[in-house]
């Protein structure tokens, strides 16, 4: 190296303890084990019912859960197609036809899928349907 270059002179390597490092971890991490103790010991404990092992009710473990959910239940007696201009043209009075004769099964579906097949009934002068017929099983992606 000449009087010329001008690189500075290299630093000095320090000399570090390894027994002082150590010894400052573990204070470090002592003072963190007491200050969590002292939190966990300042913890409120928040009493909570007493909610059995669950299988006092059976039917609160399986399907009997839903018994109380609202599902869209809907009655088609039939359909037909209809034009715009006939639709404009229903009065009281009209007929419209439909592509299922008196006396058919009538289609109930549940949430907009069709369930089953049934009569239709005059109970205490309401109508009622009595189911007759399941259509199909579950699709296999509900199955588990």
């Amino acid at each position: 190296m000449t009087d010329s270059d001008p690189r500075p002179n290299p630093t000095p390597s320090l000399e570090i303890d390894p027994g002082v490092v150590a010894d400052a971890a573990i204070r470090d991490a002592n003072a963190q084990v007491e200050q969590m103790t002292e939190t966990a010991q300042s913890a409120v404990s928040v009493p909570l019912p007493d909610f059995g092992d669950g299988l006092a009710n059976p039917a609160a473990s399986g399907i009997g859960m839903l018994g109380d959910v609202d599902l869209d239940v809907r009655i088609e007696l039939g359909r037909t197609s209809m034009l715009v201009d006939d639709v404009l043209k229903l009065a009281p009075g009209c007929v419209v036809e439909l592509d299922k004769a008196a006396g058919d099964p009538v289609d109930i579906f549940v949430n907009g899928r069709h369930v089953a097949r049934g009569e239709v009934l005059v109970l205490n002068e309401n109508f009622c349907v009595r189911v007759s017929e399941i259509v199909g099983g579950m699709p296999e992606s509900t199955i588990s």
